[in-house]
């Protein structure tokens, strides 16, 4: 199926959403901002625009500043597009594509004529958008009502067969250049260059990735959002770990691999966690616990531990101390979608009721009950973190941990391996490993 034939089932559904929302809230629409550009302090140049995702869930816009959507839920959504008169900067025309026919379009040339479209009297109409002082400047008095967030953030964990398309297609451009960046490190390349190589395969920009490209090599692999991208190559290739992701139509892909420069422990360490990382996988069915699912891989995580000789107890053992988060300090994974960590993880209702994470995991990023229709990534790290196994070794848990083996593998930093995942009624779709990346 193409996007334009599955395009209409998901703004019917975004529509239904829409007016039920506005039903419960005795709200008569919507108006999303698209938002603006952010000036640099004491600057005339702007900060990389980043489009409202509650704007870019109706439409493929993502370059499109000072533009807006009004929305009722019945009526055809209106798009009002703003498309300058200006020879200092190229103009983005409106685009002429499948969804068009699906809006109402007016074009305006000033950012300032939204004023003549919208209703004089706002009561009713909420914004939805960032930019506070401009919703108050235009009269509105509902802006952001935290039960429209809530409703429209717990539903847009379920993704329609468009976004899910938009996603595979977002995995496959991510998967080319996490190609490329493995043959970089092959031959020798520096960090800087291997992010080079990287954003050319997927004609990418710094600015289009959907977060800040991880790219480590050797000790810097054991910095969970390292982002320095040293210059220099190291003396000697031992490790990389690679964290990137790509864009398609505003849906992110998030995929991290990790490899081995030479064919060692730290070689078989990797095969190990891939092994485990695809049984975590199997895990995400319908009605299971995302939380559950963490523990259950975190114990794994430390079975991982005994089987190569860095504990001097059993996995057991080492979990009740709660040791293993020594060497998996944060979360089994996310929500994905328009957002890399994308919203509703912690949402047990439409209404926002919270679900906490247990205590003892305070780095889960979704206590949610997995359900089809859901994108999540699965990526268990294991690590060696100089600061974290300082606090370890200063415990009283000490003597759990064989130190010379553990000090083996500190050069390496550490393993991440992650996936981004479809779950089915059926089964679950790996996006990542379908588009070839092993």
């Amino acid at each position: 199926m193409t996007l334009a034939n599955l395009y209409p089932a998901h703004v019917s559904e975004l529509q239904q959403r829409a007016q039920n929302v506005l039903a419960r809230e005795n709200l008569d629409a919507l108006v999303i901002h698209s938002g603006k550009e952010l000036k640099v302090f004491l600057d005339d140049m702007s900060y990389p625009f980043k489009v409202n995702p509650h704007f870019k869930h109706w439409l493929p816009l993502v370059e499109a500043t000072n533009s807006w959507l009004i929305i009722n839920g019945s009526d055809k959504p209106k798009l009002v597009y703003y498309q300058p008169v200006d020879f200092w900067h190229k103009v983005i025309a409106l685009p002429d594509s499948y969804w068009n026919a699906f809006f109402d379009i007016t074009v305006i040339t000033k950012a300032t004529d939204i004023e003549q479209v919208l209703p004089y009297d706002k009561k009713g109409y909420a914004y939805l958008g960032e930019h506070i002082e401009v919703a108050q400047a235009l009269g509105f008095d509902s802006i952001n009502p935290e039960p429209v967030l809530s409703y429209l953030h717990y539903h847009r964990a379920y993704k329609t067969a468009y976004e899910q398309e938009c996603m595979r297609k977002s995995n496959a451009i991510a998967v080319k250049g996490h190609i490329a960046a493995k043959q970089a490190f092959l031959a020798g390349e520096t960090e800087f260059a291997i992010q080079q190589a990287y954003l050319k395969a997927t004609e990418h920009t710094d600015n289009q990735t959907p977060y800040g490209n991880i790219v480590a090599l050797n000790e810097n692999s054991a910095i969970l959002h390292y982002t320095a991208l040293e210059r220099t190559a190291p003396a000697a290739h031992k490790s990389f770990l690679i964290d990137a992701g790509a864009n398609f139509h505003g849906y992110a892909s998030d995929i991290t691999r990790t490899y081995a420069f030479e064919q060692n422990k730290f070689a078989d360490l990797i095969k190990r966690m891939d092994q485990l990382m695809l049984n975590a996988v199997a895990g995400l069915k319908p009605g299971a616990s995302y939380v559950d699912l963490h523990i259950a891989t975190y114990l794994d995580i430390g079975r991982v531990l005994q089987e190569f000789g860095f504990l001097t107890v059993d996995a057991d053992t080492a979990y009740e101390a709660g040791i293993i988060s020594t060497f998996f300090p944060h979360g089994l994974g996310h929500h994905l979608g328009l957002q890399t960590h994308d919203v509703g993880g912690f949402m047990a209702d439409e209404r926002g009721t919270h679900v906490n994470t247990p205590e003892q995991h305070p780095f889960l990023r979704t206590s949610r009950v997995v359900e089809t229709n859901q994108v999540f990534t699965i990526e268990p790290g294991l690590y060696f973190i100089d600061s974290l196994l300082a606090d370890l070794k200063a415990s009283a848990h000490a003597d759990m941990v064989n130190w010379q083996s553990v000090d083996e593998m500190r050069p390496y930093g550490g393993i991440r391996i992650e996936d981004n995942i479809i779950v089915h009624q059926s089964h679950n779709e790996n996006m990542t490993r379908d588009a070839k990346l092993d």
